[in-house]
């Protein structure tokens, strides 16, 4: 019953519990994920690997964030302002 990740992002509906954030609110959930998602993609394009792995982190983090964040936080990094350490 192993699935491969493919399958499981493809079987993904919306974020799942994760211990790190046991609280109602999930706004540091949100941005933990879309941190991880542009270190992930940035580590992974760095050595010439397929950042399919990412994708996990972006369906979550679009499930849980505003996508009025998202927008401001990539023209954030765009134009170098961005507060998060990617």
């Amino acid at each position: 019953m192993s699935e491969t990740i493919e399958e499981k992002i493809k079987s993904y509906r919306t974020a799942p519990f994760d211990a790190r954030f046991p609280n109602t609110n999930q706004t540091r959930n949100c941005f933990q994920n879309y941190l991880d998602y542009h270190r992930c993609n940035k580590a992974l394009s760095a050595t010439d690997q397929d950042v399919a792995p990412c994708d996990w982190y972006q369906r979550v983090y679009k499930s849980l964030c505003p996508m009025s964040w998202v927008s401001k936080w990539d023209e954030a990094i765009e134009s170098g302002s961005f507060p998060g350490k990617i």
